[in-house]
């Protein structure tokens, strides 16, 4: 039975060598390819205004011919496309790149044009979106209702007669030829529970609605598909681990565990000790653990890691934990040798800046089995680096590695535990999609005593109040931080900013104080010694870049100034936000920023000031910036959708993830099901994303 995932592009008809060859570098290899090549939108008919019709202020869509071009010379060049649809007359204007626009709005042309309608000597649209429509029956069929698919395409497309005009015609061509190819995926209880429309008919929809109706449910089985195979595939994951996988359970909890939580400072918090309840359950069992343990910033994450390690060591066991940067591995690097050594267990911290002897010595003793913790970065999975006995992966801020990186680090051992955790609240469609292969914790319980964080926000022509409010408080014994943002782009100038800030206020504003300054491209020693003093209470006062957004704990803190807020993401000022009101005494974050504000900035700072749950900052944030870009790089492991969007499409991805897991456990239907999925790229691209090779 022939797929369409069988047929080459070149030997699709009305194709051939020449077209093929051009539609391959896009990417699109096999008649599959092709009908999944979506249209980036849709004119409707509805939605196309006559421009006698326009309104100064509107944004419309109007679709008329160039009737003329000309280019106004003078302070500012500008090029004018005179276009005219028999019901009056606009002027679509564009600045710069003059002989681009001479070339693409040639006279006699049809296009669709979208922008803002504005009034200057007439009607006219400033840089509008354009899509060249062509004459003939597409023009008469905007007028008689019907919707025409807009595709993406680029120059060398173009020039092959496959622009977005050139894609429509062949699609159309190609469907009904094709059309006994495309075969169904899923069962069909699933398409009756759903209410999904087969796949052919989502196809032919989705490339010639007939309404928006029609193109809506199209839509809605083509975002399905994409949360089904993903899901079905973490699923698939997530029952290997738990029906097929064997890993060694640890039955013991010895004297030393014991002693160290007799021993702490400070009574764990129901959370921490129900999240510790639900790790002790699954070490105990012969599954490797998989586990996510979410916590806002002062939630105690890192005790209950302690305490995992220790179980595991306790039963004659390795544990690993590896952090996104060397300032992090090393803060938890004193964190846990502080605890460690009193009960006699070798730490080591493996980090990519040690000298090679160093490094030696440290990798014979991880071989040995004499270091039982191990604390580094992405160094911890390079080739060299081999355990004796590995029974426990801890991965902290999750988010800043891939799935590809956890699974590295875990084949360092025969399927070791693995607990994973984050400071970043996550949203409930990205946890389901980057951790649904996994169980999850949450510690949802700060500290007793804690005080809420009050937030507020000052312009910049304030910094000198807000600086004096500092220097009060400083008098009364506080502490506080100064930070400035640091993004790769800008690295240079930031870090002079800070530099030259704290010269300032050291030698300045706050003479009378202890000063000190914290970047990242201090050495380990540096930055060890600032923060001891910081910490001890000999500085009152730390200027600093992002290198304090995690895992630096001072309880006497409690004025975090941000300077610069505007340019850091939501989640980071909440992650800034989180080093002070780490003890009992009220705290305050100032954000100091640039005005005037965007409208996006606006809102991340308002957001902040309004509310401290982790939670909901996190859902303004995907909101904000999109799943790509939610954590700042888009990491290896997170999918890449076509059709489906996680922050608009949320109630179907549940849909999706309930059906996949469902059927996963439904070995006779699962088998059949999978053997249909894998015929199409989709499937197999979130498969090999994740390494499933255990799977089916």
């Amino acid at each position: 039975m022939r797929e369409i995932s069988d047929i080459d592009i070149q030997f699709v008809k009305s194709v051939g060598e020449k077209r093929g060859k051009v539609l391959r570098q896009h990417g699109i290899e096999t008649l599959e390819d092709l009908l999944y090549l979506l249209p980036r939108r849709y004119l409707d008919r509805t939605t196309v205004k006559p421009i006698r019709d326009l309104r100064d202020g509107e944004e419309a869509t109007i679709v008329g011919k160039v009737l003329s071009q000309q280019v106004l010379r003078g302070r500012k060049e500008r090029f004018i496309a005179l276009v005219g649809d028999g019901s009056g007359f606009i002027q679509c204007v564009w600045f710069h790149s003059i002989k681009i626009w001479k070339q693409i709005f040639a006279p006699g042309e049809t296009f669709a044009f979208y922008g803002k309608v504005g009034y200057f000597n007439g009607l006219q649209m400033v840089h509008p979106e354009y899509d060249r429509i062509g004459e003939g029956g597409e023009w008469q069929n905007i007028n008689t209702g019907a919707i025409i698919p807009l595709y993406p395409s680029s120059e060398p497309l173009g020039k092959v007669g496959l622009d977005s005009r050139g894609l429509r015609r062949l699609i159309r061509k190609v469907l009904p030829q094709y059309a006994e190819m495309i075969h169904e995926v899923l069962p069909e209880d699933i398409l009756r529970r759903q209410n999904l429309v087969p796949l052919r008919q989502a196809l032919q929809e989705i490339h010639i609605p007939e309404k928006m109706q029609t193109l809506q449910r199209a839509r809605t089985r083509l975002i399905f598909d994409e949360f089904f195979y993903f899901q079905l595939t973490l699923a698939l994951r997530r029952r290997y681990y738990r029906n097929l996988a064997k890993s060694v359970p640890f039955g013991d909890v010895g004297e030393r565990t014991r002693k160290l939580i007799d021993k702490l400072p400070f009574e764990l918090t129901n959370a921490q000790k129900r999240v510790l309840r639900e790790i002790w359950a699954d070490l105990k069992r012969d599954v490797p653990m998989n586990r996510l343990l979410q916590g806002d910033v002062g939630s105690g994450k890192t005790m209950v890691a302690i305490i995992s390690m220790l179980l595991a060591i306790e039963n004659g066991y390795q544990a690993a934990i590896m952090a996104p940067t060397e300032i992090l591995a090393e803060q938890h690097y004193l964190t846990i040798y502080g605890f460690f050594e009193e009960l006699g267990m070798k730490v080591d911290l493996l980090v990519g800046r040690l000298k090679a002897k160093e490094r030696r010595e440290i990798l014979a003793r991880i071989g040995a089995g004499e270091t039982q913790v191990v604390i580094g970065t992405h160094a911890l999975i390079q080739q060299d680096v081999a355990f004796q006995r590995l029974g426990l992966v801890v991965i902290d801020e999750q988010h800043r590695f891939g799935v590809l990186q956890r699974q590295a680090l875990q084949q360092k051992g025969y399927l070791p535990h693995v607990l994973v955790m984050t400071a970043t609240p996550i949203p409930r469609t990205l946890s389901m999609t980057l951790y649904g292969d996994l169980d999850v914790s949450v510690l949802d319980e700060l500290p007793a005593g804690r005080k809420p964080i009050r937030t507020v926000w000052r312009s910049s022509a304030k910094r000198r109040d807000v600086y004096e409010f500092v220097r009060d408080e400083l008098v009364q014994s506080a502490q506080a931080y100064i930070v400035f943002p640091l993004v790769e782009e800008s690295e240079k100038i930031d870090l002079r900013a800070a530099t030259e800030t704290y010269e300032k206020v050291k030698h300045g504003f706050f003479g009378e104080f202890e000063v000190g300054l914290l970047h990242g491209r201090m050495t380990s020693e540096e930055k060890e010694s600032v923060m001891q003093r910081f910490k001890a209470g000999e500085m009152q006062l730390l200027v600093a870049t992002t290198v304090i957004e995690v895992g630096v704990d001072v309880p006497n803190a409690t004025i975090m100034v941000i300077e610069h807020a505007e340019r850091f993401g939501l989640t980071q000022l909440h992650q800034l936000r989180g080093r002070v009101g780490r003890g009992e005494k009220p705290s305050i974050c100032i954000l100091i920023a640039e005005t005037p504000l965007s409208s996006e900035s606006r809102r991340r700072i308002s957001t902040l000031c309004e509310t401290t749950d982790g939670f909901k900052i996190a859902e303004v944030d995907l909101e904000l910036r999109g799943p790509g870009e939610y954590f700042g790089t888009r990491q290896h492991g997170m999918p890449e959708f076509k059709v489906a969007n996680l922050v608009a499409h949320g109630p179907i991805l549940e849909k999706a993830r309930a059906e996949a897991f469902r059927l996963a456990e439904d070995h006779a239907r699962l088998n059949e099901t999978l053997e249909k999925a894998r015929r199409f790229k989709s499937f197999r691209r979130f498969q090999e994303n994740l390494e499933l090779a255990q799977i089916g």
